[in-house]
């Protein structure tokens, strides 16, 4: 095989193995949006927040409360998927961890924005609000197709 063949070679192989890193990094992150309710778990742990449990409607209701005094609301449905999570506080919270496998999209999303000022991403199947300044965090995330029926975009706060 020529040099160049061989370059290229290694450069297949080497997007193969970053391509199985993401996957597999993605696979092991706590994917709170659109994942099962066994991730709320895994993300009350990562954040070491309290939590309570309440079931105001068609869904459940996880909130945690992280040591910084940011609260998290993940929102799950009947089916026991996690349709939406909400945040509030003094600091941000992990939104790779809270977004899981949507956060690559909403990075994207973001990088396009030439508006300055609160992150509004619609998407398919994903939509974030996000903003606020220093000690005062506010946003929302939620995947409108998972929506309970009877459940509106508006019960996620």
């Amino acid at each position: 095989m020529n040099p160049k063949g061989q370059h290229r070679l290694r450069r297949r192989a080497s997007l193969a193995v970053l391509t199985a890193t993401t996957v597999l990094a993605g696979v092991s992150a706590n994917a709170a949006l659109g994942g099962m309710e066994a991730t709320v778990q895994v993300d009350q742990q990562q954040m070491s927040a309290t939590q309570r449990v309440l079931r105001p409607g068609p869904y459940t209701l996880h909130e945690m409360q992280t040591p910084t005094g940011t609260v998290v609301r993940e929102y799950v449905s009947p089916a026991g998927m996690v349709f939406g999570v909400a945040w509030q506080g003094p600091a941000m919270p992990d939104l790779r961890q809270l977004l899981g496998s949507n956060f690559d999209r909403y990075v994207a999303a973001v990088a396009q924005r030439k508006a300055k000022g609160p992150v509004v991403v619609e998407l398919p199947g994903l939509v974030v609000h996000s903003g606020g300044h220093m000690r005062a965090f506010a946003g929302r995330a939620y995947i409108p197709e998972a929506l309970p029926q009877g459940v509106a975009a508006d019960s996620i706060r």
